[in-house]
């Protein structure tokens, strides 16, 4: 009788997907750094990032000697920035701690910044071939609707019963290839919305296909009011620059570049005067620029300050001066980046 696992890479030899960057070769470091980016985050839009990012940092050695700014400019437009400065921290710990290669041992590489148990499992797997379950987000869709395990994935007996599937299933061959598998059903065939079950291969046997109740599968989040928030950002112009600031290294946009931000436009001249000591010579309202993130709405109301001569050097100064006909290599938020390219064709 075929299993679950039989049944999925009889598809996957004729079906799934074998020519992904990141498989050839499937080493730790590329497939690492796939899983990474691949967080919260589609194939599609991680691959030219991914290719552009092997491109710059071959091995973990080039990663991990390379400036943090210089990484997250590469990780510009991927969001979630936090995953950029673990890959980051990771490079150089794994150089440090283990000569440059990475650890084979499941405790050692779920310890290191930015993996859990099933991005560690699908480093494990996927490079080494090593029987580990995972629980992505596409795989948490495919046990929830094929058991038809009820509730919120995020609640931790859901959670455990679906890793309880996940490991089960999990056969002892092959186990590269049903990791990839299981992945790439959930995001061809079982997707969140209009799963073609019909094409699926655990079809015949699916609790959720059989009662017409594929959208109940998995539940959803519990809803909440999503909040909204409001900023005010500078445009500070001083000639063909302006004036940006390097953000915390936690909360959003973490470690990044970005606009000098006030509560509102009546703040402008008490900042100007106290951090740049200089007058605005004109100010000037954009648009209001809606930038959502997982969990609310930021409302950013732009506006461009053009400065009379600025008396206090770069060295001085908290921030630097961005030309803007000539972009520095630096990690720069995606609303930021926008303004910027904004500012360049106006200016």
């Amino acid at each position: 009788m075929k299993t679950f696992a039989d049944h999925l890479l009889t598809w996957f030899d004729l079906h799934g997907r074998h020519d992904l960057p990141w498989q050839q070769p499937a080493t730790p470091y590329r497939v690492w750094v796939s899983e990474i980016m691949l967080q919260q985050t589609q194939v599609a839009t991680v691959i030219p990032y991914y290719t552009r990012f092997m491109q710059s940092y071959p091995d973990i050695a080039r990663l991990a000697a390379a400036p943090v700014d210089e990484v997250l400019h590469h990780w510009s437009g991927l969001g979630y920035y936090a995953r950029c400065r673990n890959l980051h921290k990771t490079a150089v710990t794994v150089c440090e701690q283990y000569g440059g290669e990475f650890p084979q041992r499941f405790d050692d590489v779920v310890a290191l910044p930015g993996i859990g148990r099933s991005t560690a499992g699908a480093i494990l797997a996927l490079s080494r071939g090593e029987r580990h379950a995972i629980l992505d987000g596409n795989v948490k869709r495919v046990l929830a609707r094929y058991h038809a395990i009820e509730g919120w994935p995020g609640r931790t007996a859901v959670a455990a019963a679906l890793w309880d599937k996940a490991e089960q299933h999990t056969p002892e061959s092959r186990v590269a290839d049903y990791t990839q598998a299981i992945m790439d059903l959930g995001a061809t065939l079982c997707t969140r919305s209009r799963p073609r079950c019909g094409d699926c291969p655990l079809g015949t046997e699916c609790q959720a296909y059989a009662s017409d109740s594929q959208a109940d599968y998995p539940g959803r989040k519990p809803k909440q009011r999503r909040p909204q928030k409001a900023t005010v950002m500078l445009l500070a112009l001083h000639g063909n620059a302006v004036y940006l600031e390097r953000r915390p290294p936690s909360g959003i946009w973490g470690g990044l570049w970005s606009l000098p931000e006030v509560t509102s436009a009546a703040e402008v001249d008490d900042w100007l005067q106290t951090r740049l000591n200089v007058r605005a010579k004109t100010v000037e309202p954009w648009p209001v620029l809606r930038h959502s993130f997982s969990h609310y709405d930021l409302d950013i109301q732009p506006l461009t300050v053009r400065l009379s001569d600025v008396s206090r050097t770069v060295a001085d100064l908290p921030g630097a001066w961005y030309p803007l006909d000539q972009p520095l290599n630096v990690g720069l938020a995606a609303p930021v980046s926008k303004l910027l390219a904004q500012l360049t064709i106006t200016h």
